[in-house]
């Protein structure tokens, strides 16, 4: 796991020496990618030698879009046992739904925010307009995150650049609650890291690569074979200018495969300077190639024990729950709720 341990980058290690808690959440809406590793997961890693971890496998937002539920579940578990492959296995794992706190606080969340600020989020506007209909919670899913981060007290969380806005609304919904009602929640940070924290799909260079997109031609998956990634990354789109310098406005083909390349090596991407696109291509996909090589190792010798992260996710779950139960009764005394164990009667249904 060499290749994973790679140093803090200097412009977030100020952050390392303050920070006690460190919570992020992936998706299970497609197989992870290129893009997942060198934008959050490797971020990650790194941090959880220095802070107490959180990461989950956030299968509650799958659910905003139509889906098959064999396969979420399937797609849960793939990305729960590579997520422990890439070495986050040092961290507190666990599948989010199996912590009730999460969707509890994102209601109390949801009164206090504000139509208008979701409506705004880019994600949402792209994604509603790609659909015949929306579900309620494609709208209201940045605000389940923002309990997914806030309902832990977390200091800091590894995110990639296109989740910028919604982490900033993660820490406008905590400010906002601590005004109006107490000091409740800890208003986190955003580490992003400074190369490939966006890595762009190799067929469309202008948007990100993303493991929901409709097509895969662009996409490398972590679990994708060595002939498929070579492949992949000789078929990315250039230009016709064939010098190869990174400029990511007029040239961001080609500067999508430098700084993939550098997040691979370790080599500022106006550093790398390989003679053709050609070259530079072949460069690209050894070493992505070669980076992912321990992480296809490990899922394989880990998918042969699936009991083992079952009973990573099981104690994972129940830490996490312990650590949220006294930051939910905290936002539920603060807005208003009357607690728990004060002698009133819980009803459980009609009848009771």
């Amino acid at each position: 796991m060499r290749s994973l341990a790679t140093a803090a980058p200097s412009s977030w290690k100020g952050h390392i020496m303050t920070i006690t808690r460190v919570f992020s959440g992936y998706q299970p809406t497609g197989r992870l990618t290129l893009g997942n590793l060198l934008g959050s997961i490797r971020p990650a890693v790194a941090l959880q030698d220095r802070a107490e971890c959180l990461y989950a496998v956030v299968d509650l937002h799958a659910l905003t879009v139509q889906h098959d539920p064999a396969a979420l579940r399937a797609r849960t578990i793939e990305a729960a046992t590579l997520l422990r492959a890439c070495g986050l296995d040092r961290s507190i794992g666990y599948l989010q739904s199996q912590v009730t706190a999460h969707a509890e606080l994102a209601y109390l969340l949801e009164c206090t925010a504000h139509v208008g600020e979701l409506q705004r989020m880019i994600q949402y506007k792209q994604k509603a307009g790609q659909a015949r209909v929306n579900r309620v919670s494609l709208l209201t899913y940045p605000v389940l995150m923002a309990a997914d981060i806030l309902v832990h007290r977390t200091d800091l969380v590894p995110v990639g650049d296109d989740q910028r806005q919604h982490l900033e609304l993660t820490r406008d919904l905590a400010v906002r609650f601590n005004r109006s009602y107490g000091e409740v929640f800890t208003v986190p940070d955003g580490v992003h890291p400074p190369l490939a924290a966006r890595v762009m799909d190799l067929a469309e260079p202008t948007v990100k690569m993303s493991k929901s997109t409709t097509s895969d031609a662009g996409v490398i998956h972590l679990l994708d074979p060595p002939e498929q990634i070579r492949a992949a990354v000789a078929r990315a789109v250039t230009d016709s200018e064939g010098q190869v310098r990174y400029d990511p406005d007029t040239k961001p083909g080609v500067s999508n495969l430098l700084a993939i390349l550098s997040a691979c090596t370790g080599v500022a991407p106006d550093q790398v300077a390989p003679s053709s696109y050609r070259a530079l291509k072949a460069e690209v996909a050894e070493a992505v190639v070669e980076m992912l090589r321990p992480i296809q190792d490990r899922y394989r010798h880990l998918a042969a024990d699936p009991a083992d992260t079952e009973r990573f996710l099981v104690d994972g779950a129940a830490r996490a729950a312990e650590l949220a139960a006294p930051v939910l009764a905290a936002a539920q005394d603060a807005i208003g709720l009357v607690p728990a164990g004060r002698g009133l009667p819980v009803y459980g249904g009609v009848g009771n």
